[in-house]
């Protein structure tokens, strides 16, 4: 993206562009609300603008780390009267354009082997296998050292497979290569 004296309106307007889209989503599959959804990869747009001096090159986990944190606040902020859905509910909520992926035979089975996991194996899970973050971004993204996304990441893949166990073992292997391919 270059160094922070180059960022200027058209070097925003093409992080914007091209990661738009990505936020938009990561925002759908926590939220499961499209306006909701826009607004928040609003609201992180504006703190990159704000912050944009801090952006890596490689802005995307950054911009996730703002979207989870933005969320969080959202969370935390509207227990008494939440109007968003807790990750785990939003995961089982269908939005009424559902993606090709949501489509396929075993994602409710994952979806709700997933939900049985706390929100940190969930997001980890998430981070690696929907948004397609290497370790290392994940780890950004969570605000950890690689070793502990790692680690986080290698704990929430075997309780997912518990989770799953409890299924006949002939769809099991289905949900497994299935969930391989989606993910």
């Amino acid at each position: 993206m270059g160094p922070p004296g180059k960022r200027d309106e058209v070097w925003f307007t093409s992080l914007y562009a091209a990661e738009y889209a990505h936020i938009v989503r990561y925002g759908l599959r926590r939220l499961g609300d499209a306006d909701a959804s826009a607004e928040l990869a609003q609201e992180v747009f504006v703190v990159a603008w704000r912050r944009r001096g801090e952006i890596p090159d490689r802005a995307l986990p950054w911009l996730y780390g703002v979207a989870r944190r933005l969320l969080a606040n959202q969370w935390r902020s509207r227990r008494a009267a939440p109007d968003l859905l807790p990750i785990t509910e939003a995961d089982l909520t269908r939005a009424a354009d559902p993606s090709a992926a949501d489509t396929a035979l075993g994602v409710a089975d994952i979806r709700a082997a997933l939900a049985t996991l706390n929100d940190l194996d969930q997001e980890i899970l998430r981070l690696v296998g929907w948004e397609e973050l290497t370790v290392s971004e994940a780890a950004q993204v969570l605000g950890c050292t690689r070793t502990t996304a790692a680690v986080r990441l290698h704990r929430a893949r075997r309780r997912l497979a518990v989770a799953m166990s409890s299924r006949p073992v002939r769809s099991r292997r289905q949900l497994l290569t299935t969930a391989r391919e989606e993910l």
